[in-house]
């Protein structure tokens, strides 16, 4: 994936997705060594403005381009690729500096200003697609011939190529970069609004304690122990994005809106068509990720039975699904978590573990919650000179460990694809990131469960394991299925309000949890939950999350298996990067995200782990 220099960088994140670990923050907070150094990125405000200058240079030196393709092809492609660069370093810093504290106005200057040379990029840039086009197929191919230096330009050419059909001239290009800056401020609002403004409110548990009821900490009491102060929790939370339905909703419809409005100038049939064809994606993965997902709704309807049973509860609420199946009281502090996921990526090859090593004990990564942070955890890998970020909210518990090892194993992916692959094929799609990440995690799994002392440990890690599947296949399949349906309705002209929207998301949560079938109760209230996901921001965005969990299951397996080639296609895959398409890099890898059969394994592997608890459950005379 290369982000779009208008916006953002699309993160490769568990942020708000109801995966992520954020709570109240341990002990050393405030250590230095537990924060991002950014001064890797610049040492000063004035290392970034020197970098600012130096890119509305190269943006002028830009201008010379235009008309002289045919000539200076490789001089100007470059040049492109060097700008670029620069614009995904100062985003970046714009970015990590904002989410450290997002009540900070310096981050939010920072992240206006990187946002306005990045439309200056695009602007910059835009004749050059156009005038590519223009030189066609046999003369592009020539050019090819001819200058051996060109030929890094190949695949980046032939994919410009590919899109003619949705690529206006060289002025209708301009005037869709110029209003960029105009359409990207959905997402922004959002972010603001819900991370800096909310008055969050303030809850008393049944043991007295006073918690005010943010993100992160809903995140932490969700799954409290007590049932009463579950639902308190989940009543308090949504109730308060209920006070901002219709301003979320008109957020949300303004970025359903914009991604309408592209797909039409664009001429592609509708929103999800254009947002495939980015990555040139077969429309085939995402239609057979949503029949095989309710195809397999039986084996998430199992999984809450058996929570059910586990939890005591004849009536499943929808509060009641991050309640842990085992209660725990065992801790893992960050050290010993980087140690455990250490020791379960060992399949992954002595070179993989010994750089993971020296980076984690880096600055690279913002540990612990902190008021006004961000919440949520994701990797940010676009400064290709310098490393990858880490951000987390970490606590001591398994959870936590597991999100470590996840974003850690995003780190790697940009490691090796930055170390074999020019800064051009460096970044990756999400299509193979959320692969490099989840497949870390199975790893993890694998290596506790060998490790379990005893029956009670063994379950806290199956437990794990299934919401873990839970959350990353079934709700992230649920929320591709949610995101088809509204922007449908949109790119067919119908409006949207906050209340239609949450109609619409309460219909499909109610399906997938089984309320028809006796499975689970939902109360409507709970149907606010959409308006607390910033990823519908990014549309289409995180049904690969579902994809690349049913792929990381195969992946892994065959590792852990030792089957001949299967680890060195795999690292082959992570090392590539962006330079061929990624639904190609993941079939040449072995996995096929466009057949049912991916899908089917990894709902056998879900019975399988609950085959596994029911086993436990059973000897126990349960």
């Amino acid at each position: 994936m290369t982000p779009s220099a208008l916006k953002r960088p699309l993160l490769f994140s568990l942020l708000a997705l109801g995966l992520a670990t954020a709570s109240a923050a341990p002990a050393l907070t405030d250590r230095q060594a537990d924060r991002w150094d950014l001064t890797a990125l610049y040492a000063s405000d004035a290392a970034f403005d020197a970098d600012a200058k130096k890119l509305s240079a190269q943006l002028q030196q830009l201008g010379a381009c235009k008309g002289q393709l045919s000539t200076r092809l490789k001089s100007c492609l470059d040049l492109v690729a060097d700008a670029r660069k620069r614009v995904n370093t100062l985003t970046t810093y714009a970015a990590q500096y904002y989410d450290q504290d997002t009540g900070d106005s310096k981050g939010n200057q920072l992240n206006q200003r990187a946002a306005l040379l990045g439309n200056d990029f695009s602007q910059a840039t835009t004749f050059l697609q156009p005038e590519i086009l223009a030189l066609g197929a046999k003369r592009i191919d020539a050019m090819l011939a001819q200058d051996k230096g060109l030929q890094l330009y190949r695949f980046q050419l032939n994919n410009m190529l590919r899109s003619a059909p949705h690529t206006l001239d060289a002025a209708g290009e301009q005037l869709v970069a110029q209003f960029g800056l105009a359409t990207g401020s959905a997402a922004s609002v959002y972010r603001t609004l819900a991370n800096a403004e909310i008055a969050w409110p303030t809850v008393k548990l049944s043991d007295g304690t006073q918690v005010r009821l943010d993100q992160a900490a809903y995140t932490k009491y969700r799954g409290d122990d007590r049932r009463a102060d579950r639902k308190l929790v989940f009543d308090a939370f949504f109730g308060k994005w209920k006070e901002y339905e219709r301003t979320f909703g008109e957020t949300l419809y303004g970025q359903l809106k914009t991604d309408a409005a592209y797909a039409k100038v664009r001429r592609y049939p509708d929103s999800q068509s254009a947002a495939l064809d980015a990555d040139n994606l077969p429309p085939a993965v995402y239609q057979t990720l949503i029949a095989q997902t309710n195809a397999n709704l039986p084996t998430l309807h199992r999984y809450f039975k058996l929570r059910a049973r586990m939890l005591g509860v004849k009536d499943l609420a929808y509060y009641d699904i991050y309640a842990p199946l085992l209660k725990s009281d065992r801790t893992f502090p960050l050290a010993e978590g980087k140690q455990m996921m250490l020791a379960s990526v060992a399949p992954l090859g002595p070179d993989y573990v010994k750089a993971l090593s020296a980076a984690v004990d880096a600055r690279w990564m913002d540990v612990y919650p902190r008021p006004r942070k961000v919440a949520g955890a994701y990797m940010n890998g676009d400064a290709y000179d310098v490393h990858p970020f880490v951000l987390l909210n970490y606590t001591d518990n398994y959870e936590a460990v597991s999100t470590l090892t996840h974003e850690w194993g995003h780190a790697m992916h940009s490691v090796l694809a930055n170390k074999a692959q020019p800064s051009i094929y460096a970044p990756y799609s999400i299509f193979v990131a959320e692969i490099a990440s989840t497949t870390n995690e199975a790893l993890l799994l694998n290596a506790r469960l060998k490790q379990a002392k005893d029956d009670d440990e063994r379950l806290l890690y199956l437990g794990a394991a299934l919401e873990n599947l839970r959350g990353t296949y079934f709700r992230q399949a649920m929320f591709a299925e949610f995101e088809a349906a509204i922007h449908g309705k949109v790119d067919k002209g119908e409006s949207l309000t906050g209340e239609e929207i949450t109609a619409i998301y309460a219909g499909i949560l109610k399906r997938y949890h089984g309320e028809a079938q006796g499975v689970m109760t939902i109360d409507p209230a709970y149907a606010l939950e959409w308006a607390y996901v910033p990823h519908f921001y990014h549309g289409f965005y995180v049904f690969q999350y579902a994809t690349s969990i049913a792929a990381a299951q195969d992946f892994a397996q065959r590792i852990l298996d030792k089957e001949p080639g299967a680890l060195a296609a795999y690292l082959k895959m992570l090392s590539s990067g962006g330079s061929a398409y990624p639904y190609e890099l993941v079939k040449a890898a072995g996995v096929d995200l466009a057949s049912p059969k991916p899908y089917q394994a990894l709902a056998a592997r879900m019975n399988g782990i609950m085959d596994q608890i029911e086993a436990i459950e059973a000897k126990r005379g349960k």
